[in-house]
């Protein structure tokens, strides 16, 4: 499907001239900006705009308290909000839109589908409107400037705010919005009752695994969820190459890299660890696991805290109390975990003023305190502002953080601590193909029949990984 939407994309970049510019200004993207804010900023303009994103209700109801504030600044800019499924949906709707120039105005996005987006020029680069010292008069009298002030940039979590530039140009595409990452739950009470120190290195990760084998022969001691996500992070936390936004894409194809995927391989047939896609299923319900064979550590996403919570008791007391921590590192004193999470994104109108009302919107909801610390304890989702753990409501929904009933607080307690740590991969057309293929490409060296040569056998999968990724990207 995503092959298609990139072709059909392609195929169609005439036909969205109205709405996406013309076919050579898209190509100019990495020269300059490629939309610049109209003389006065917002004129008070009578304009609707068209919000896509992937919000249940509970969440729909925070952010329509936020319209309704916004609402209060800017009576004039109306606010369609639109749930459109999942992530994948959102980013197949939109391509299908983007081809008669019916795109929405914001969207819910991640980097690859900012890519493929692109490839139509559709996506409105947003470095002039943060730049912009333009006064903007809101309906009570009061002003702000339309770009982004100094300490408000310097508010954002650094490496959330820097996923905007990943596409290989240096401008900015997205905003960010809510973020996850991954983190290393583990099963406190156990490693306390066996005097167990949580790994804080993939050395110390294997000698615990070791040591909880010795304990319980029957475990598998730690499950990893994202083989994608894990490929990825060891590439980052060795700085070995991965992919590249411009030249050669696919760079995963080398000494260091197999390197950690044969030492996986070993600890997989040692029987130290799984996988989502070895285990069949989240690695969350071998952790929580009540009988039978069980792990003792599990890394997965901060957002989904509360599945890695074991079920309480009829008391409301749960078998064991949860401990949350960093991932482990190769370099404890430079550690690297990966940024997840929605961004969102503006595209292009005919209408100027469309493209400056959706950034004022945007820029409501991502520099208000209020709507980010409400918004993250509603989604499990980490803010994206560093001052939002001084905020009262915030600050106490963290004090409350423990390992069972407030362990999505704990979650985002730890997410919060190792702000500077985050990364992004480059993000191009066929980014999210390389994803696919190094997390397919780990599963298979883990577990593989190497037939007698594993240097051979890894040596053909990684080869066969990059084949696929130059083939479908």
């Amino acid at each position: 499907m995503k092959k298609f939407l990139s072709v059909l994309l392609a195929a169609c970049l005439c036909l969205s001239l109205a709405a996406c510019g013309n076919a050579k200004d898209g190509a100019k993207t990495n020269a300059k900006s490629n939309f610049d804010v109209p003389a006065g900023g917002y004129d008070g303009s009578d304009v609707t705009i068209k919000f896509y994103h992937t919000m249940g209700s509970n969440l729909t109801d925070v952010l329509n308290i936020y319209i309704e504030e916004f609402n209060k600044l800017y009576p004039n800019i109306h606010v369609v909000s639109e749930q459109v499924g999942s992530y994948d949906d959102v980013r197949e709707q939109i391509s299908t839109e983007i081809t008669v120039g019916s795109q929405p105005n914001i969207a819910y996005c991640y980097p690859d589908h900012v890519a493929l987006y692109n490839i139509a020029g559709a996506v409105a680069t947003l470095d002039s409107l943060i730049d912009s010292k333009e006064e903007v008069t809101r309906a009570d009298g009061t002003t702000e400037v339309l770009g982004l002030t100094d300490e408000q940039k310097a508010d954002f979590i650094e490496g959330y705010y820097n996923e905007g530039r990943q596409f290989g140009d240096g401008l900015m595409y997205t905003m960010p919005f809510s973020k996850s990452t991954e983190v290393l739950y583990y099963n406190k009470t156990f490693f306390d009752e066996n005097g167990l120190t949580v790994p804080t290195t993939w050395d110390e990760m294997e000698a615990v695994c070791a040591k909880i084998k010795e304990i319980d022969p029957e475990s598998i001691p730690m499950g990893y969820d994202s083989e994608n996500n894990w490929f990825i992070t060891m590439c980052e936390q060795q700085g070995s190459a991965y992919t590249s936004a411009s030249g050669d894409h696919y760079l995963f194809n080398n000494a260091e890299n197999k390197t950690f995927v044969k030492r996986f391989r070993e600890w997989y047939q040692k029987g130290y660890i799984t996988t989502q896609k070895l285990y069949g299923a989240y690695t969350s319900g071998l952790f929580t696991a009540d009988k039978g064979v069980r792990s003792y550590m599990s890394i997965g996403s901060s957002a989904g805290a509360t599945h890695q919570r074991p079920a309480a008791d009829a008391e409301g007391n749960y078998p064991f109390e949860v401990g949350i921590a960093t991932i482990p590192q190769l370099k404890a004193d430079a550690p690297k975990v990966i940024s997840q999470g929605p961004s969102v994104c503006i595209f292009k109108k005919s209408n100027p003023q469309e493209v400056v009302a959706s950034w004022l919107f945007v820029k409501y909801l991502t520099t208000t305190v209020e709507f980010q610390a409400e918004f993250s304890m509603a989604s499990g989702y980490v803010p994206v502002l560093k001052s939002v753990a001084t905020n009262p409501v915030y600050a106490e929904f963290i004090g409350k953080a423990d390992g069972g009933t407030y362990i999505s607080a704990q979650s985002a307690k730890v997410c919060l601590d190792q702000e500077k740590a985050y990364y992004t991969s480059p993000a191009f057309n066929g980014s999210s193909t390389a994803r696919d293929q190094v997390g397919a490409l780990l599963s298979k060296c883990l577990a593989g029949d190497d037939g007698g040569d594993v240097d051979k056998f890894i040596d053909k999968a990684f080869q066969d990984a990059i084949d696929e990724c130059e083939y479908n990207g």
